[in-house]
């Protein structure tokens, strides 16, 4: 349930999902073979993205079609952070919203919020657990 990669930006072209990947990458170190789950929006689908999925051994998944229930953690946390933060703000910037995303995310949602789907613990709590 942690969030260990993610990027914003005013566009949705590959450099988005590599920025989060990367973050991802950079954190947590997957050994080879860990599987990334994704929909099929073309910017995963791209070769850069798939090459440097598979110059980290990592694993492509994507949804099937039309399949929401296939990607439902990512959809739970999106649905999450904008009942939680997002619907409740009007930012004046992209750099505000980013900031404060960048607030909710690495000082809130993996660090303090509790979740129902670990045993009421934090994402950080059940990282180090598992360890």
């Amino acid at each position: 349930r942690k969030a260990v990669g993610w990027a914003m930006r005013d566009h949705l072209r590959t450099e988005l999902p590599l920025a989060a990947l990367t973050m991802a990458i950079q954190r947590q170190r997957p050994a080879p073979g860990l599987l990334q789950h994704s929909d099929r929006g073309c910017q995963y689908a791209s070769a850069e993205y798939r090459k440097a999925l598979k110059d980290h051994g990592i694993v492509q998944s994507m949804s099937r079609k039309g399949n929401c229930w296939d990607n439902a953690p990512m959809e739970s946390f999106f649905g999450t952070a904008k009942s939680e933060l997002v619907h409740h703000q009007r930012y004046p910037t992209r750099d505000a919203a980013k900031r404060d995303l960048f607030a909710y995310i690495e000082g809130y949602y993996n660090r303090q919020r509790l979740h129902s789907a670990l045993g009421y613990i934090t994402p950080e709590q059940a990282e180090l657990r598992a360890a």
